[in-house]
């Protein structure tokens, strides 16, 4: 029988990613729950895990040699567990290369971009005092525009990202982009990326990962204390 994963996982888009796959590639695997709000992240077991103090992370027991491995970074993760399932990678070399500059794109631009975008739209204005900074809201909400134009026109392309096959590029940039809403963004002149998001939220994998620990993620304004945790490390 298969060692179960270990997740170590919050409801957000980057956890999302992970849960994503490994529902995807028919992985079991156990989630442990790491509270953002509640500083679970700064805790010492968790940082010897994720020494950047983020999430989401992984152990595998069933590692390369059949050693225990640990990992974070979420871009990391994903190709792991393409390399392990040997799924979702590309087809050939061509393939996996334009995997994994999708991916990487993912990772440097859209990721930070549409983070940026949901802290100064959303939650900046609602801190304790509040921060309704206009040339960071303006900034963000113009590049996420930006980058979503980068997409939709190689959607219009190819069925998925990274050309004819679903992969983790899909995997990794999904969970950013379902959330276009929050970042004050339009699908009117996106169909084509209006498309893949439907189809991807029809898939059962994606749907499962996505519902994992729904009911934890939080709308409300975060407390002070809560601040500290989610956007600097408490003294």
């Amino acid at each position: 029988m298969t060692s179960q994963i270990d997740l170590y996982y919050w409801p957000t888009p980057n956890g999302w990613k992970i849960s994503i796959a490994l529902e995807e590639m028919g992985l079991p695997y156990e989630t442990h729950l790491i509270d953002i709000s509640a500083g679970d992240q700064f805790a010492p077991t968790f940082l010897a895990l994720s020494p950047n103090g983020k999430m989401p992370a992984i152990t595998d027991p069933e590692g390369p040699g059949g050693t225990p491995v640990s990992l974070f970074e979420s871009g990391a993760i994903l190709q792991y567990l393409a390399r392990k399932t040997g799924r979702f990678t590309g087809r050939g070399e061509r393939g996996r290369m334009a995997v994994d500059q999708w991916l990487m794109w993912q990772m440097g631009g859209l990721g930070p971009m549409a983070g940026q975008a949901h802290h100064f739209l959303k939650y900046a204005p609602r801190m304790d005092p509040p921060n309704d900074i206009p040339y960071a809201k303006d900034r963000y909400r113009r590049e996420v525009a930006r980058l979503y134009g980068v997409l939709d026109l190689q959607l219009s392309r190819h069925e998925f990202v990274a050309g004819p096959d679903y992969s983790i590029a899909d995997m990794a940039i999904w969970p950013w982009a379902s959330l276009w809403e929050g970042q004050q963004q339009t699908l009117e002149d996106k169909p084509h990326m209006a498309r893949w998001l439907d189809t991807l939220a029809a898939r059962p994998g994606v749907a499962a990962g996505r519902a994992l620990f729904a009911e934890k993620r939080q709308e409300t304004a975060p407390s002070r204390a809560q601040q500290a945790n989610l956007f600097g490390k408490p003294s």
